[in-house]
């Protein structure tokens, strides 16, 4: 039952992180045609939501000692690697093409988990992850702009393979064996944002930027919005929100699991582009977003979570059961199934310390 709750708990926060994350286009674009430069937009934002959550940088500042790489790592792949690879892809192949190898993340997960840590991976988790590639290929028309650039399919793996840093890096330090090692997840984000802030300033430059354009307005399908108010739910909603609860859903199901549901920001991108931005929709789009809804749904109620809440490492086990403590009680729960047994543990997986989000 509490097991449930909290796989529950995480994908909700998933599908909000999606949302966040996915949301973030439609207000970007607006600004990029009143013109700001695209990387000038990447550098308000994280060096916005940087400022944000500096407070919290603060407050856990006993981080930069005790994880410096940690940190590190995701300041340099979960922040700027993400954000600078996919725009350098994109000023040499088409944005479909850049998006459908970006998204590649989740696939590439699994192979981690399966060939690098050596863990078994479900056969649900596969084809989850198979049909969400799939359906993200129709999602971005990729056969609309199809381009064999080899510098700019190089450009967005790396982008992609940043991404998968930011799944695995967003699973550490989340159920330590001793309870003073946890990291907050927010910390992390928070010094991640510096960093990113930081590497970012080096690429965009962002002495050059037109900053009156700030000041004005853009247009949204039609409509004149302030562009403050479009900076404001890029910074806050599509960036500080979105990474507080993607972060923090990856550690209460798994790396795999979330890389998989987050592959429906790409749908939720184009919805909202539809809806908001008066963008087409086409038939293929849709019935592409279907089959991603159907991987996300399979992947995630097929391939359980190995810690309660599913917070931390994740041990998918397959083929026999560990063995169960008999002094253990009922304070130990193991649940059978066709592909994998899952062992959960007592308490709900998150620390004292974390339980501000």
């Amino acid at each position: 039952m509490h097991a449930s709750q909290g796989r529950s708990v995480g994908l909700g926060l998933a599908l909000l992180s999606a949302f966040a994350f996915g949301g973030s286009g439609v207000a970007a674009k607006p600004l990029i045609e009143a013109g700001l430069d695209p990387l000038h937009v990447v550098w308000l934002r994280v060096a916005g939501a940087a400022l944000v959550m500096l407070p919290l940088a603060w407050r856990h500042r006993d981080l930069v000692r005790r994880r410096p790489a940690l940190l590190a790592g995701f300041g340099l792949f979960a922040v700027a690697g993400v954000q600078a690879f996919y725009f350098a892809s994109l000023s040499r192949i088409p944005v479909g093409v850049a998006l459908l190898v970006e998204y590649l993340a989740p696939a590439l997960v699994l192979l981690w988990v399966r060939f690098v840590r050596r863990r078994p991976v479900t056969r649900a988790a596969a084809v989850g992850v198979v049909l969400a590639v799939g359906g993200l290929a129709c999602v971005v028309e990729v056969w609309s702009g199809l381009s064999f650039d080899v510098i700019g399919l190089l450009l967005a793996l790396a982008a992609a393979c940043c991404q998968v840093g930011y799944f695995l890096l967003s699973d550490q330090g989340g159920d330590p064996a001793d309870p003073a090692e946890a990291v907050d997840p927010l910390g992390v984000i928070a010094y991640g944002l510096l960093i990113g802030t930081l590497v970012l300033t080096v690429v965009a430059r962002p002495w050059g930027m037109d900053w009156s354009l700030l000041a004005g307005r853009a247009e949204m399908g039609g409509s004149q919005i302030a562009a403050p108010l479009l900076l404001g739910w890029i910074v806050l909603v599509a960036t500080v929100l979105a990474y507080a609860t993607g972060v923090v859903s990856v550690r209460r199901l798994s790396p795999q699991v979330a890389g998989v549901v987050a592959c429906l920001e790409a749908v939720i991108a184009t919805v909202l582009a539809w809806v908001l931005l008066r963008e087409h929709l086409s038939a293929p789009q849709i019935l592409g977003g279907l089959v991603v809804l159907v991987g996300a749904f399979i992947a995630q109620t097929s391939t359980p979570t190995a810690r309660a809440g599913g917070v931390g490492d994740t041990e998918l086990l397959s083929g026999e059961a560990a063995p169960r403590d008999p002094a253990a009680g009922d304070s130990d729960a193991v649940a059978g199934g066709d592909d994998v047994v899952e062992v959960i543990g007592e308490g709900d997986g998150l620390s004292a310390g974390r339980s501000a989000t």
